[in-house]
């Protein structure tokens, strides 16, 4: 997922409207059943993918061409689109295995593993962390070593965290709320918070998600380029040197293959070495074609959406998600629409809940995720052991709404809302509709899911209307306010400042430009001191209870008010495996709290220590 206005939703195989007239809702059978089939019944694909890359194909690595044991390699699909171009950092975009933004784990690795189970950050690069005051200071690995024998030291955590400094780069945005890194010795380093915005919530989100560069390396890519980015940036970097368990060694347009360091200093971390050998990503033409070599047990490891999964298992393959049953997938984002609040109509609240109560969320689940969204429960927290201690359940459960058409329409009525003789109604002089919803054309599943917002809303007297623009539009659209309604996902990754983080991007007001600028954050241009207030305050809180009072607090304000409404849970990766050739992938309840992110993001990177033949 590409988070940068969005998390990047799916691409497109059919319109959203040819899906609604000739779909019916498919209901997801549990893993242990033996599902009906439903070749009658098409589901949207979802991609998550890129176009493939423009620039010229980097030239192959040193290696074998010739095809790995299988035995020794593991195959994975849905992160590669394209021949890669680079495998450089700074590039902007490199390809597989290097990543920014979703802590990959393979070739260079970040100081903390996050795990999406628990958000707990895993110690990796570095061994532990605690704050002094108004400083994050981090202990390091002893035992970490650079592919290239090098020792891994604070110098390299330093220089990378200067680098963002320095050049407008993935992790520039850091130094808003750090006023400096200094190394404490050879194996700690200090992070010290800007006094004048304090924010220890996305310190954390640093720690786990910048990967580390070797400074003696990068220094002389710097040198060769003149310290000029843009030079920086056509480093193709084909052999990287990194921290991680595998090396760059053979590429071309057709796949890329790792292969194992025997060297990899993190046997001291993990007590042994990772099972594969290799590690080979196949670059194929479109998802049908992946989910075609992923069934057949081509693919160990599946990154893409694959509609009805369940049809994957129906004769006994050996496949599985990491849940066994609906809905499959362990939650990490609420795509939602947001509402203009300076638009008459849409600007009163109980409009917009009757809207929200209007909605048949599972109708967008079963037919615009394939049944991948559990129940509703409308919240700033997604229902997971990471987010729901921050909320209290019983406190916002009579402000929280459901699919109730018959409670909308009493609604709309008590507000004095009156239907005309067309069945639109009208508040105070102002028709309710035609309201356009918007998100990018051929994002399938967000297509699909906004004709249902549609279709849903006739039922209560308000008239929406589709509206489908090319992605530069919508992202001009959201960013200006010239919407009516609009989907986006707010704040889409998994890391150490959610929920707040969201709670941020939907609410908070202070900094947002007006109607007509470019915002990046509270789309709607909602405003309410008392959430400015808590908002501000929540990073600078440790307290558990504290915390869970505050979020109740903000909770409350947000379902009362309702400045945004989510529409689905989307996971923020698919995991889906193939046990034909790698055994023992993390399931739900085996204890052993491998998170289920595609065995090399994060702490999902430790499925590659317990898998085997």
């Amino acid at each position: 997922m590409k988070l940068k206005i969005a998390s990047k939703p799916l691409v497109a195989l059919f319109m959203a409207a040819v899906l609604i007239a000739g779909c019916e809702s498919v209901q997801p059978p549990s893993a242990t059943e033996t599902p009906k089939t439903q070749d009658e019944n098409k589901t949207p694909a979802d991609t998550t993918t890129k176009e493939p890359a423009k620039e010229p194909a980097a030239e192959p690595a040193k290696g074998d061409a010739k095809e790995t044991p299988r035995n020794e390699t593991l195959y994975i699909n849905g992160l590669q689109w394209g021949a890669p171009t680079n495998f450089n950092l700074l590039s902007g975009n490199p390809a597989f295995p290097i990543n920014y933004g979703n802590s990959r784990e393979l070739v260079y690795e970040t100081l903390f593993m996050i795990n999406e189970l628990d958000g707990a950050l895993e110690p990796l690069l570095g061994s532990k962390y605690e704050w002094k005051d108004d400083t994050l200071h981090v202990e390091l690995n002893k035992d970490a070593k650079w592919s290239d024998g090098q020792p891994f030291t604070a110098d390299d955590v330093v220089y990378t965290y200067q680098l963002g400094k320095k050049y407008d780069i993935n992790w520039s945005s850091y130094w808003t709320y750090i006023s400096d890194v200094t190394a404490d010795g050879a194996n700690a380093v200090n992070i010290k918070l800007n006094k004048d915005n304090p924010n220890k919530l996305t310190v954390l989100d640093s720690i786990e998600l910048i990967p580390m560069l070797p400074k003696h390396i990068w220094e002389e890519i710097e040198k060769k380029s003149n310290n000029d980015l843009t030079a920086i940036r056509k480093e193709v970097n084909a052999d990287p040197v990194g921290t991680g368990p595998y090396k760059m060694y053979f590429y071309n347009d057709q796949k890329i293959t790792i292969a194992r360091d025997d060297n990899y200093w993190g046997k001291s971390l993990f007590g042994k070495l990772p099972a594969p050998k290799y590690i080979t990503h196949v670059i194929y033409k479109d998802n049908a074609a992946g989910d075609l070599a992923f069934k057949s047990g081509q693919v160990d490891v599946s990154q893409q959406f694959i509609p009805q999964v369940w049809n994957m298992w129906k004769n006994g393959e050996p496949i599985k998600t990491y849940l066994k049953d609906a809905p499959y997938y362990v939650p990490g984002s609420m795509p939602s629409i947001f509402f203009n609040l300076s638009q008459k109509g849409l600007d009163n609240a109980d409009v917009r809940r009757a809207i929200a109560m209007s909605i048949d969320y599972k109708k967008i689940s079963d037919l615009a995720m394939s049944g991948y969204s559990a129940a509703m429960e409308p919240s700033l927290t997604l229902n997971t052991d990471a987010e729901s201690k921050y909320v209290d359940k019983g406190a916002i459960k009579s402000l929280q709404w459901t699919t109730d058409v018959k409670a909308a329409n009493e609604l709309l009525d008590k507000i004095g809302a009156k239907k005309g003789k067309d069945g639109i109604r009208v508040l105070n002089g102002t028709r309710l509709g035609p309201f356009e919803v918007e998100c990018p054309y051929g994002w399938s599943d967000w297509n699909a899911a906004l004709e249902i917002v549609a279709q849903s809303a006739k039922a209560i007297g308000i008239e929406i209307r589709t509206k489908f623009p090319e992605a530069p539009v919508w992202t001009n659209d959201l960013q200006t306010g010239k919407f009516d309604i609009i989907m986006n996902t707010p704040a889409g990754s998994v890391n150490p400042s959610q929920p707040w983080n969201r709670a941020m991007t939907i609410m908070y007001s202070k900094g947002v430009a007006p109607m007509g600028e470019m915002a990046f954050w509270n789309w709607g241009r909602y405003k309410n001191e008392k959430a400015d207030q808590i908002i501000d305050k929540i990073p600078t809180v440790t307290d558990e209870t504290e915390l869970k009072s505050l979020y109740t607090d903000l909770t409350k304000i947000w379902l009362t008010d309702i400045p945004s409404v989510p529409l689905m849970y989307r996971p923020w990766v698919f995991h889906t495996v193939n046990e034909s050739v790698w055994k023992g992938f993390p399931v739900d309840g085996d204890g052993s709290n491998i998170p289920p992110q595609i065995a090399m993001d994060g702490a999902g990177v430790r499925a590659l220590y317990q898998i085997h033949n």
